[in-house]
């Protein structure tokens, strides 16, 4: 780890600074911005079929979309961070940014100029529902978008900041590090289950206004307090060469030898282009001290490319897994919401509500993890942790596909109810299926969460090089974002191809759809690319550590 330094760019007090002092105000500025994010986008594709007039399919692509680019932008994020503006200066000004957009999207939901028009109803039936302008529509994607980018300077940079707080060379703090990944998660879902079971309900009962407003306030409020506790943070200093430019230096010069190689004669090339086979990345032993700045930095950009390219391939394989997680804000809230969702005479749970089963089984979960299963694993392993990262990912990602297939049987079985009951061509009357049919599945997916994400979070920060520590992160973030983009892909493909928003597998009315057909197809992927991803575990060496 790089010496750390204090606000006034004095060398960081251990007393003084860092530690869980410091970890606290970043997990509490995480907190509100999770309680801003899933207060939009657990309840978001009841928004863009309602208000918006989307089709369930658009409403779904749309979502994915927005979440993808999101967690994609945390690449943006990530070489801010690290190559200019450091940590503390990308949460600082993405929070700003979180705190201009949830004004705007609030605003978009309030003022009669900017509002989606309401539908007509005579004698408590619809009888029109006149669309959105395209200003409207505009205005809401730019102020929906505008928080994605924040989120893509935030998410990458918060966790990499609160972890910076412990410093690994000495033991006790080494040890909290290894707790706080935990206890982030822990703030995280915490955020997310208020959002899911407070937020939703005002949106579906007291307006969008109120809805996306409180967010608003919340992160404003936690901007503030983020921005007091800044003399109790650690900070890594910034680079002088960036990174990023140093990876770019070695890649381009690997591509010119490359090149070399393919326009000289096999036997000269053989002689004196030759890799070392000793290399873990062959094509980087190509680089010539000129090509790039010093020797120095040759050795380093090559260990920082080689550390990055052994991750890929893993990266690559939990992709799907992503997918399976892009699903709970989308179909399996339209499911919910066909359900019956009354507990006692009067009181109707919102149909995203019931994703708080996730976070509240994972938070419930974690500590579990620490204090049993960790020391159990920890008698057949001989490992401090109990399982490998890793070992952690791949059982997450096994249970994630239990999960599909949970709600695969569960969507046969709410079909079958509307066929029985007669409710195929009535979308509008409730099946009568309690929405608790949907508690296993999400409780299952809660397990996996805390298996897979956390784990992934530790292992792609800890495996990069640690100016890379940003970027690490943003790569953990990516999985979901373009599982997201591919999950949102398959899902505008499929319903052009099996019928449109009429009869196809997302056909508006759900009990005519077969969303239960894409959810075995979800699962055979995930099963497929949990095979691959054993594979390349088993391989995996990981980084050595220096004490």
């Amino acid at each position: 780890m790089a010496a750390a330094v204090d606000y006034d760019s004095n060398p960081a007090s251990i007393s003084s600074t860092g530690g869980w002092t410091s970890a606290l105000f970043i997990i509490g500025v995480e907190m509100a911005e999770r309680f801003a994010y899933y207060g939009i986008t657990s309840n978001l594709i009841s928004y863009l079929t309602g208000p918006l007039r989307e089709s369930t399919a658009a409403g779904a692509a749309n979502e994915n979309t927005w979440s993808g680019a999101a967690s994609s932008l945390a690449l943006v994020g990530a070489f801010l961070a690290d190559s200019w503006l450091g940590r503390y200066r990308t949460v600082l000004y993405s929070s700003f940014l979180a705190f201009l957009g949830l004004g705007m999207l609030t605003l978009s939901a309030t003022l009669p100029s900017l509002k989606p028009p309401e539908c007509t109803k005579i004698d408590s039936e619809i009888v029109s529902c006149p669309s959105p302008s395209t200003f409207q529509v505009g205005f809401f994607f730019f102020s929906l978008y505008l928080i994605a980018l924040a989120h893509g300077g935030h998410k990458p940079c918060t966790q990499a900041f609160g972890a910076d707080q412990f410093d690994t060379r000495d033991p006790a703090e080494s040890a909290s590090r290894s707790s706080f990944f935990n206890y982030w998660y822990f703030g995280v879902c915490t955020g997310t289950i208020s959002a899911q079971l407070v937020l939703n309900y005002i949106q579906d009962n007291y307006g969008w206004a109120l809805g996306f407003g409180i967010p608003f306030v919340a992160v404003g409020i936690a901007l503030v307090a983020f921005f007091a506790g800044r003399k109790t943070y650690r900070y890594l200093p910034v680079a002088t060469e960036s990174p990023f430019v140093r990876i770019g230096q070695v890649c381009g010069a690997s591509m010119k030898k490359r090149w070399r190689l393919h326009s000289t004669r096999f036997d000269d090339a053989k002689e004196t282009l030759l890799p070392d086979e000793s290399s873990q990345c062959g094509l980087l032993d190509y680089t010539e001290p000129h090509e790039i700045s010093s020797e120095s930095n040759i050795k380093m950009s090559e260990e920082e490319v080689t550390s990055l390219a052994r991750l890929f391939p893993l990266w690559s394989t939990c992709v799907v897994y992503a997918m399976v997680f892009a699903q709970p804000p989308t179909l399996f809230t339209k499911q919910g919401s066909t359900m019956e969702r009354h507990i006692g005479s009067g009181f109707q749970i919102p149909a995203a509500a019931l994703q708080s089963c996730i976070s509240i089984t994972t938070i419930s979960f974690l500590p579990i993890y620490d204090s049993f299963l960790v020391p159990f694993a920890r008698k057949f392993t001989g490992r401090p942790s109990g399982l490998t990262m890793l070992q952690r990912i791949g059982t997450g990602m096994f249970l994630s596909v239990l999960s599909t297939v949970l709600a695969a049987l569960v969507e046969m079985r709410r079909l079958k109810v509307a066929r029985d009951s007669g409710l195929v061509d009535r979308p509008d009357i409730t099946v009568p299926m309690s929405i608790w049919w949907l508690a296993p599945q999400n409780i299952l997916f809660g397990i996996s969460d805390a298996f897979a994400t956390v784990g992934l979070q530790e292992f792609f920060y800890d495996q990069v090089p640690d100016c890379l520590r940003s970027l690490g992160i943003a790569l953990y973030l990516c999985i979901f974002g373009i599982g997201r983009f591919f999950s949102g892909f398959l899902i505008s493909i499929i319903d052009r191809v099996t019928g449109g928003k009429e009869n196809g597998w997302f056909a508006n009315n759900l009990n005519k759809a077969h969303i239960d057909y894409f959810f075995w197809l979800l699962a055979g992927l995930g099963f497929a690319s949990f095979v691959v991803y054993l594979r390349f575990a088993k391989s995996y060496v990981y980084k050595r550590k220096l004490r």
